[in-house]
């Protein structure tokens, strides 16, 4: 613990949501919903509109359509959430050299070692003037919680949602924790917080008067020590700065399970060279790649290929993840299919082509259990790591969108090839400009023609294989949109 609240989290409020507000001027004081479309896909994130009819993120986008029948759903892109994300970790790192990301939309920062704040009221100005950056560069609002350490910085920040900032003055700790659920603390979910609510344990404060030796004896003796120091307010951990990435991977889930092996073969190099892609993105190579099948019971099978060097050639990695399919079984149907690299490094092996004739799979493997929610292709869709290290990113939710990249391979029936017009995806046409889908179906697709910073567009019908439509790259929140 610090004696002066200069640690700062920043957590960027409803952020997918609140980026398609931004772009998409119809949308602003709207419901809106991002995330998988389809039967099996689940809510990332969800606007505070939708959020008061009791929507949240990992839940079933039916279960949310119920709920919020006239809000706007759409499929999540993340190409343009990953540009908003540079921008805002830009601005954290020109603060401090330790930053330390833990997604796309939410990261500490040590403003002391950044030299910008030494005391409350430096740590509180350093706070705002961050808050009027980001809504500067950006349109977006984030909300900043200031602290002497992460455990409080982010427990202020959730406090200060949304749009707001609240510093916790040290020695008020255990006074603000006291009243509030255990939940609160990292490392409180559901199971343990039934276990201590069965034991007539809700808040934090009643956390303190049971003891140390109590929560020891209830829920052990590692988690309950850590437990008790973190009711108390008691966290040492230090802000380390971006940490090494791990792996990169991708998934689709599947609205009707797949039987077709030609089209199970076809979707695993899909999903290879989109693998790959993320993989160069990020300047590395790998050594290792896996392949992660969910059949239709929700059993969950992982095999893994080890190269004799790295590589980020799309060959070999479709190669290799064609050769683990056939160790797999998928008879009884297909709900998700996934490839990913580990064993990374920043440099590729030269003799690729003697890595492409490797022998069969060094096959391991990692027989998963029953799905709950990420069964499903949701809690995993929206929060899976993919090149960030160990930290949380919705690299899995691009399947749970439903929305192939690229051409639809010949013989998919009419209805798979309109789906490429996915609600809220970008599109320009020749006459009209940028827009971005409304909807499609029965050969037609619906289109709002407007953009960041316009006035709310007009609606128009084309035809899904009109030539003078066509997608588009998103286009950036703040500056010259018209082009």
């Amino acid at each position: 613990m610090r004696a002066a609240p200069t640690i700062l989290h920043l957590d960027m409020d409803a952020f997918y949501a609140s980026v398609e507000q931004a772009s998409k001027p119809s949308l602003r004081g709207k419901a809106v919903i991002v995330g998988g479309l389809g039967p099996r896909g689940v809510v990332a994130t969800a606007s505070y509109e939708a959020r008061r009819f009791g929507v949240h993120s990992a839940m079933p986008t039916a279960q949310a359509r119920r709920l919020c029948p006239n809000g706007a759903y759409l499929i999540p892109r993340f190409t343009l959430y990953r540009q908003v994300s540079d921008v805002v970790m830009a601005m954290l790192r020109e603060l401090s050299p330790l930053v330390e990301p833990l997604s796309l939309d939410e990261a500490f920062v040590d403003l002391e070692a950044g030299g910008v704040a030494f005391d409350a009221d430096s740590a509180r100005a350093t706070g705002e003037r961050l808050r009027a950056d980001i809504r500067a560069a950006t349109g977006l609002s984030g909300s900043v919680g200031l602290a002497g350490s992460k455990m409080l910085a982010k427990v202020a920040s959730e406090e200060a949602k949304p749009a707001g900032l609240l510093l916790i003055e040290p020695g008020t700790e255990r006074e603000l924790l006291a009243p509030m659920s255990v939940r609160t603390l990292p490392g409180v979910g559901p199971a343990t917080g039934e276990h201590l609510r069965r034991a007539g344990i809700t808040t934090v404060g009643e956390l303190v008067e049971a003891g140390e030796d109590e929560l020891v004896r209830m829920i052990g003796r590692a988690h309950g020590a850590g437990l008790y120091r973190m009711a108390l307010g008691l966290d040492d951990r230090a802000v380390v700065a971006e940490r090494d990435a791990k792996s990169v991977s991708v998934e689709d889930t599947f609205d009707v399970d797949l039987h077709d092996r030609v089209r199970i073969r076809g979707e695993v190099q899909r999903l290879a060279d989109r693998c790959v892609t993320r993989l160069r993105g990020s300047g590395h190579s790998g050594r290792t790649i896996v392949l992660k099948v969910r059949r239709y019971d929700f059993s969950t099978l992982t095999r893994s290929e080890t190269l004799r060097g790295p590589t980020d050639d799309p060959g070999v990695v479709r190669e290799a993840a064609a050769r683990l399919l056939e160790a797999v079984d998928t008879t009884g149907g297909v709900r998700l299919l996934g490839v990913g690299v580990t064993g990374l490094a920043d440099y590729t092996q030269e003799d690729l082509f003697a890595q492409s004739l490797a022998a069969g799979p060094e096959a391991a493997d990692a027989a998963g259990g029953t799905g709950g929610a990420a069964g499903t292709g949701g809690a995993g869709g929206a929060d899976r790591t993919g090149a960030a290290g160990g930290t949380a990113g919705p690299e899995a939710a691009d399947g749970a969108a439903g929305a192939p990249e690229g051409p639809v391979p010949p013989g998919e029936p009419q209805e798979a090839r309109e789906r490429r017009w996915a609600a809220g995806s970008d599109v320009r046409h020749v006459l009209y400009g940028p827009g971005w889908v409304q909807g499609s179906g029965v050969g037609r697709v619906t289109v709002r023609f407007e953009q960041p910073g316009s006035e709310p567009g007009r609606v128009r019908t084309f035809r899904v294989d009109d030539p003078d439509l066509e997608p588009s790259d998103p286009l950036p929140l703040v500056g010259d949109t018209a082009g």
